[in-house]
């Protein structure tokens, strides 16, 4: 199984303007998130677009992220987007054709809303029958629908040995706990979602986090998963900063996120598949503000 701890940035996808993926830019951004701490990259995901995007683009990008990397650190991509089980099984194999360290499964695309998690047992069950050895993981993915699963679902999936990664969006302290009880001694590792919850979940035992901001400043998320025990006092004053800046790097994201790494020297636009928006003075002010606080938060840490 795949060593999962620290940092998971949920990558950004560049385009071209006229759409068209960016594989120079996905190098760049690549390079970067690695270069700035991350112990593992989540390719095709939310942040990714992935929803927007071609099943070969999916397999694409996730080879080139691969290619990339070379073996510098672990990936894991999304390999599930609906149909019958049957079909979502084949595309988890392609998917793990393309070199990644794990295909992950959203259980949003096994069931419908209103379903329970009897069906969706029944169809996870059907995944690993279908999958052979392959590593799997699981994400509770915001859209189509929100699901979170159960303590008692997750126990099940962590105690068959087959996932690693699960990146998880309950947010809430009280909620994530009962989750990381559940799947302690097995192989599955818990990252969190939430940057205002990331270190008291740090605390209390997830193994990262894998928020939509480390995409803007991976390094500060980096530090706080490596120090947040040695250095609690400075892992409190970051957390404190972490939150606030949150809510600005949100505006307009991802396409905010892509802005802002291109004023920090990536070679990327701000083109997006999912709704793209203008942006206005006040906007980059917000954008300038954020540069300024990471710059003064990088020195606070030594970085």
């Amino acid at each position: 199984m795949t060593a999962y701890h620290g940092l998971w940035p949920v990558m950004l996808t560049a385009f071209e303007e006229d759409g068209a993926l960016d594989l120079e830019g996905v190098d760049a951004l690549t390079d970067f998130y690695i270069d700035q701490g991350s112990s593992g990259l989540f390719a095709v995901c939310q942040s990714s677009e992935m929803y927007d995007l071609s099943d070969e683009e999916r397999l694409q990008l996730a080879q080139r992220v691969v290619e990339r990397t070379a073996g510098r650190v672990p990936i894991v991509a999304v390999g599930t987007f609906g149909g019958p089980i049957a079909w979502q099984g084949q595309f988890i194999r392609r998917m793990a054709d393309t070199g990644v360290d794990g295909v992950v499964v959203l259980p949003n695309q096994l069931v419908g809303e209103a379903d329970d998690e009897m069906p969706l047992r029944a169809g996870l069950e059907q995944l690993l029958e279908a999958t052979g050895e392959i590593e799997l993981g699981l994400y509770e993915c915001p859209l189509p629908y929100h699901r979170n699963l159960s303590p008692e679902l997750l126990g099940w999936a962590a105690a068959t040995g087959r996932f690693g990664y699960m990146k998880d969006t309950d947010r809430a302290p009280d909620r994530i706990f009962p989750k990381i009880q559940a799947i302690t001694g097995s192989p599955m590792r818990m990252f969190n979602a939430a940057t205002a919850s990331a270190l008291p979940s740090l605390q209390m035992g997830v193994a990262g986090v894998s928020p939509i901001a480390a995409n803007c400043y991976p390094e500060l998320f980096a530090w706080l998963c490596a120090h947040h025990a040695d250095e609690p006092e400075m892992a409190d004053r970051l957390q404190h900063r972490l939150a606030a800046l949150d809510a600005a790097i949100r505006m307009k994201y991802p396409q905010s996120a892509k802005r802002h790494l291109h004023r920090r020297g990536l070679p990327i636009g701000d083109r997006c598949r999912v709704e793209e928006h203008d942006f206005d003075g006040y906007d980059d002010l917000l954008l300038t503000s954020i540069l300024v606080q990471v710059d003064e938060a990088k020195a606070d840490l030594g970085l």
